[in-house]
């Protein structure tokens, strides 16, 4: 090893859903939305003046800003825009996580939490989750340097309740909370109203999942006035123009148009709770997901089979060979004829298994 390598920050990265390049497949294994993003998005990007391009964006991103805002009914000064919620979320742990006392999230979650810690310093801790992939408040009431999970949680599903996610809030004054809402326009509600209660509380938010421009990278958080003044220090300081032109105008206009995105998000749930009831059919058991995939293991096959067979047949879903959670695949919702492509392959490929 070369002598400059004994300080390098040497990390274990996050490994990303496999982004096949092939054509031609059926992709269900990154949480992506299967339909196409507002058309009042679609607009502003053939709207948008290419001249444009040359100048810097506004670095506060007041435009999307104040559309989030007026969306969500909050204060301009209560929203914070990053580069999708990972961006979002690394710079919270940047800006909050500096105490020597670990930090604490689950053992069976986004697996980009542990990676964050490790880049910036921050001494963790793995809490685990009871048998049923839940929570239990009372394990994050012991000394800490903050406090972060995802609800509905990843990969699981699983949707706490906001009585419970409070408790934690209420018992951690010293600790800046984090919850990650990727997946809660799916069937859960945000405890957005909360950081009307609580100056600690950071609640984050995407436009990958629900709607339905994980290309575009927008992320959001909503906290206490202070809470996201001490962020955009922290972001202006590191890079002011993270956010840029075209995604800020599509993004406004996207946030805005709430007919639409009730109605696709009407669309993945209706396809989520018939997938329920086809997988039971075929031997599937699995958490009651409020999210737009389903954490599935079967009866009797093995997760990693039907993995590999899916692969061959160009479905994809997510597979970790990890403990605990090695007999799980992680399914995305896609639209009913991929979700029936699906049904079909796994009929074929537990008719095989069983012989």
């Amino acid at each position: 090893m070369s002598s400059w390598e004994n300080n390098v920050r040497k990390v274990v990265p996050y490994t990303p859903g496999e982004q096949p390049k092939e054509k031609n497949i059926i992709k269900l294994n990154t949480n992506e939305n299967p339909y196409p993003p507002s058309p009042a998005a679609k607009a502003a990007l053939e709207a948008f003046d290419s001249d444009d391009m040359r100048l810097y964006p506004a670095p506060d991103a007041a435009e999307l800003v104040d559309a989030i805002a007026e969306t969500y009914r909050v204060k301009p000064e209560q929203v914070f825009v990053g580069v999708g919620s990972d961006d979002v979320i690394s710079m919270a742990f940047m800006t909050f996580f500096n105490s020597d006392k670990p930090i604490l999230f689950p053992d069976i979650t986004y697996s980009f939490y542990d990676v964050w810690a490790e880049v910036y310093g921050i001494p963790y801790k793995r809490i685990p989750l009871t048998a049923d992939f839940r929570i239990n408040a009372g394990d994050y009431s012991q000394p800490n340097g903050g406090i972060i999970f995802p609800n509905p949680n990843a990969p699981t599903g699983v949707l706490e309740s906001t009585e419970m996610i409070e408790s934690v809030i209420k018992a951690n004054p010293d600790s800046v909370v984090i919850i990650d809402e990727a997946y809660i326009d799916f069937g859960g509600t945000s405890v957005l109203p909360l950081i009307e209660k609580y100056e600690n509380l950071l609640v984050v938010q995407t436009f990958s999942k629900s709607r339905n421009m994980a290309g575009m990278r927008i992320g959001f958080a909503f906290g206490s006035k202070k809470l996201i003044k001490y962020m955009n220090d922290v972001k202006f300081s590191v890079n002011s123009y993270t956010m840029n032109r075209v995604t800020i105008k599509c993004g406004a206009a996207a946030v805005r148009d709430g007919e639409y995105f009730r109605a696709t998000c009407a669309k993945i749930i209706g396809t989520r709770e018939n997938a329920k009831k086809r997988l039971s059919q075929l031997g599937f058991t699995f958490p009651d997901s409020m999210s737009n995939f389903i954490f599935a293991k079967h009866k009797t096959a093995s997760a990693k089979t039907i993995f590999e067979e899916l692969k061959k047949r160009k479905i994809f879903v997510r597979y970790w060979n990890k403990p605990i959670i090695c007999d799980y695949l992680r399914i995305t919702i896609g639209t009913d004829n991929d979700m029936q492509a699906l049904y079909d392959a796994l009929e074929e490929i537990l008719k095989e298994a069983a012989k």
